[in-house]
């Protein structure tokens, strides 16, 4: 067990199957359990006595010790990565995504963690994971979304019609985008809405990265949108926003 511990934070949560396949069988997490080194969380699952796993040292073991790839996205992201301008009143939240083949356990969702969880099953960008880097934080790595692809993960968030001002407030600020990737993840976007409020919001803050996509090769689609239920009409979006965005200077 000793030898185990070297190359994993002390916090971590353990999951059987990986300490299994690290030379700990069941039999001897039953051992170390009963004599109190080991506490169950949930069925083969488990931390080390007398500490408190955090939710984000949880999902960077759920990902590096099974294989998972749970992203830490929308505002998480760009909080981890020095856009704060969101604030939520109270106990921190943490965006999580994953793919609807590869769902979060129950228990990890149902546990009480130092962060609430919001979370999503969606492949809206593809599931290539486009945009998705590695950030290791306190000996921790983690899957995190580049701030090209976790605004868009904002604007896609059930909610966001509710908050785009503080959106477009983050976009205005995202004066360094890499115009590449922001092309890329706009080719593979497959909602038309995303797209069309974050090109809006990119040509209203009149940043340089904006004038360097390639307009004609995304697809915005046809459909008029009524993103608020009133506001101003923008033509050339066809789409309904509301008021206090449009006539935001």
């Amino acid at each position: 067990m000793q030898q185990i511990l070297k190359f994993i934070p002390r916090d971590s949560v353990l999951f059987g199957s990986w300490l299994s396949s690290q030379g700990l069988d069941a039999r001897g997490q039953y051992a170390y359990m009963k004599s109190g080194w080991l506490d169950r969380i949930s069925k083969g699952v488990y931390k080390l006595h007398g500490t408190e796993p955090s939710l984000l040292t949880t999902v960077s073991s759920y990902n590096t010790q099974l294989g998972k790839s749970c992203v830490v996205g929308a505002y998480t992201a760009l909080e981890l990565r020095g856009y704060s301008h969101y604030l939520f009143i109270g106990k921190p939240v943490a965006f999580l995504f994953t793919d609807k083949s590869n769902k979060l356990p129950s228990w990890l969702l149902k546990e009480e963690w130092d962060m609430n969880i919001k979370y999503m099953t969606t492949s809206f960008l593809g599931d290539e994971l486009l945009g998705v880097e590695t950030m290791t934080i306190n000996q921790c790595n983690f899957l995190v979304s580049s701030p090209e692809r976790a605004i868009l993960e904002c604007l896609n968030l059930p909610d966001s019609s509710s908050s785009l001002l503080d959106i477009y407030y983050i976009i205005e600020s995202m004066t360094t985008l890499r115009s590449n990737l922001v092309q890329t993840l706009l080719e593979a976007c497959t909602s038309q809405k995303v797209k069309r409020l974050f090109l809006y919001m990119a040509e209203k803050a009149g940043h340089s990265w904006y004038r360097a996509l390639k307009l004609d090769n995304i697809n915005l689609g046809t459909s008029r949108f009524m993103i608020t239920p009133t506001g101003k009409y923008i033509n050339k979006y066809n789409m309904t926003i509301s008021k206090e965005l449009a006539e935001y200077e």
